[in-house]
């Protein structure tokens, strides 16, 4: 990692197509009126400011992260490598690996999950369900605790499919839900208004160049 001094960056990868950063708790990927400067504003100032180009700078987001996470986004630099990237995260051949810090510890140790989940934007949450219902869309991942700290429970998790709060929505339907995470079910807040959750690990083959390529980042 290193860190652009005048943003403030955290820079895990960059070359002439795509470049990953990883993204602080309460930072937003895209702009959002009333919000702090977005992960992507930052990176296009980063551009245009080390790179010296004038005019309009292009850059592709080709992923989200929720607000209260963090971890690695990764935006493209180049049309070409936006909707290679787009296709290859829709075929899911992105291996996208999560750490988070869950209350209490699930049991089994190890686990994959199924559910159904369905958005409530009235309320701005997911629901997840053990069973189809209209409207829902099938969601699975895998955990694995890693660590024990007192109540809590510290698990890799690796992502098959990528619906809008799945993570947050699937742990706390087992009974474990992220620290922090009190929109689902965590007893209390975070100081620092994230959850513990963050994206510590992206595996793809690279969209121009086709070399494997693997981003990390720490929790």
């Amino acid at each position: 990692m290193r860190i652009n001094t005048s943003t403030h960056l955290h820079i895990l990868f960059e070359d002439n197509h795509l470049i990953a950063v990883h993204k602080q708790p309460g930072e937003s990927v895209q702009p959002e009126e009333g919000k702090p400067t977005s992960v992507e504003e930052q990176v296009k100032q980063y551009i245009k400011v080390s790179k010296q180009k004038p005019g309009d700078v292009f850059l592709g987001v080709i992923h989200r992260l929720d607000m209260p996470v963090s971890g690695i986004v990764l935006l493209a630099k180049t049309s070409k490598a936006l909707v290679r990237m787009n296709e290859a995260f829709k075929q899911r051949d992105v291996e996208k690996i999560y750490t988070a810090i869950v209350n209490g510890t699930p049991q089994p140790a190890k686990a994959l999950l199924t559910h159904y989940l369905l958005r409530d934007d009235s309320h701005r949450i997911t629901k997840a369900f053990d069973k189809e219902v209209r409207g829902s869309q099938r969601a699975q991942l895998e955990y694995e605790v890693i660590g024990v700290q007192g109540k809590n429970a510290k698990l890799k998790i690796t992502l098959h499919t990528g619906r809008k709060h799945q993570i947050r929505a699937q742990l706390s339907k087992i009974g474990f839900p992220i620290v922090g995470d009190v929109k689902y079910s965590a007893p209390k807040p975070l100081q620092d208004g994230g959850i513990a959750l963050c994206a510590t690990r992206l595996a793809f083959t690279h969209p121009v160049t086709k070399e494997k390529i693997v981003i990390e980042t720490t929790f």
